[in-house]
């Protein structure tokens, strides 16, 4: 038995039309999972071209998380659903998030719909007796200069895969989160694109290397399979070692 085969299974990836999201929506594709993804794009062919993202295979619809209304206007792609995946996300530079209309779109975007998110699929996860897997950030976990929106919100995913963990295990509805360190995506291109600030990066991350959407897409897996079936509430922090001193 290959306990890491999805076979036959559901798995709606929000967020997963680039960077970690795709990757992950990829990785359960190859698994054998029947695939759904949301973006924020009016199409699949919108993506075309695009670096980090490939959705080829998988089901497409455009949604806007931030936005509740249309949250919950937004087509349920499954009768049942075994795996939820919740990698949305967004971060605004410049100072942006000091600004009250950039903090209440990150917080709208990085927190409160993975709250939106859960409820709206709670009863399709209860059916299958599923998972969901909450992609935040080390930035979680320690101070993020320059963005205090994204650092709050990550910290609320943290706190939220916990409390939510704990609420709906006696549902049968595993939850778990992965936190990931630096990974070369388009949220993270003022830091890789700018060679002073990529090295002194490289030189905080014991490994040596920027972790990549497929080490994301690696502990996914594992979380959302029967090798972590006594695994509930908890964050993994995969990151290469960048939070260790």
């Amino acid at each position: 038995m290959n306990e890491l085969d999805f076979t036959g299974r559901n798995v709606l990836v929000v967020g997963g039309s680039s960077g970690i999201g795709n990757g992950i929506a990829r990785d359960f594709r190859r698994r054998g999972a029947v695939v759904h993804v949301w973006g924020t794009r009016p199409s699949a062919a919108d993506y075309a071209g695009s670096e980090g993202s490939d959705l080829s295979g998988l089901g497409y619809d455009a949604v806007d998380v931030g936005d509740p209304a249309a949250l919950e206007m937004a087509p349920v792609p499954f009768p049942r659903l075994d795996v939820l995946v919740l990698s949305q996300g967004t971060v605004l530079y410049k100072q942006g998030e000091f600004a009250r209309a950039g903090w209440d779109r990150v917080i709208a975007v990085n927190l409160n719909s993975v709250m939106h998110c859960i409820t709206k699929f709670r009863p399709y996860l209860r059916e299958a007796q599923g998972c969901v897997v909450i992609i935040s950030s080390v930035s979680g976990f320690i101070a993020n200069r320059g963005n205090p929106a994204y650092a709050a919100s990550k910290a609320g995913a943290v706190a939220l895969t916990r409390t939510l963990g704990e609420a709906l295990a006696p549902e049968g509805i595993r939850v778990n989160g992965i936190a990931p360190g630096l990974v070369d995506t388009k949220l993270t291109k003022v830091t890789t694109e700018h060679p002073k600030r990529r090295e002194m990066a490289l030189a905080a991350i014991p490994l040596g290397r920027m972790g990549t959407p497929a080490d994301m897409a690696g502990a996914a897996a594992f979380l959302a399979s029967p090798l972590a079936a006594y695994v509930v509430g908890q964050t993994l922090i995969v990151d290469g070692g960048l939070i260790l001193s």
